[in-house]
């Protein structure tokens, strides 16, 4: 009586451990599911990021390349303003350096 016993419980045995490798096959294929997934979102996410940051890159460079130009404008404003001073100012007193000037190249000493 206890052969057919203990062949059943090496029986359960058997099918107790083939149960767990079926248990630790699905645990590890859902493991590796899990983590492909993971990786896709991550990959999606970094990609989001970077086109977040390359958008906001380009928001900056427009900024600054609109503020060049503008500052350009601004210089070269300044630079015909500060012109016509020195021009209002040459012929205001133009005539009187050129006859200090005359006066001094015609006065001997």
């Amino acid at each position: 009586m206890f052969g057919s016993s203990q062949g059943d419980g090496i029986q359960a045995l058997l099918a107790a451990e083939q149960e767990a490798q079926q248990i630790v096959g699905e645990a590890r294929r859902a493991k590796a599911e899990r983590l492909r997934q993971a990786r896709e979102e991550a990959e999606k996410e970094a990609a989001a990021y970077r086109q977040q940051r390359e958008e906001h890159f380009a928001r900056q460079l427009q900024a600054q390349t609109g503020d060049s130009s503008s500052v350009t404008q601004q210089l070269e404003a300044e630079t015909a303003r500060q012109v016509q001073q020195i021009q209002a100012c040459t012929q205001k007193q133009g005539g009187e350096v050129s006859s200090m000037l005359l006066t001094m190249v015609t006065t001997v000493k």
